[in-house]
């Protein structure tokens, strides 16, 4: 089980429908609307990629069929680096 974690070092500024998210070793801005930025917060080193993506399913009722976006929005994060398995 790989857990995820988000990486060290960056600047997160809640707005009123999700996140800006900093990341100075890019010298990069993200915006996170609000799904984002829950699952960016189930990302706490303490979970898994399934794990989250099953809580954030069941939040907000997300029927199976549709689980596969959450888990291409988990893989956005990751491949952006503001996502990171933990080591």
């Amino acid at each position: 089980m790989t857990v995820m974690a988000q990486v060290e070092g960056l600047d997160i500024n809640e707005v009123q429908d999700g996140y800006v998210v900093y990341q100075p070793s890019q010298d990069r801005v993200h915006y996170l609307n609000t799904t984002a930025a829950v699952i960016f917060e189930y990302c706490d080193g303490l979970q898994s990629a399934d794990e989250i993506i099953a809580q954030v399913a069941s939040a907000f009722d997300v029927p199976a069929e549709r689980q596969g976006e959450i888990r291409q929005c988990l893989d956005n994060l990751v491949r952006e680096g503001l996502v990171a398995p933990k080591a």
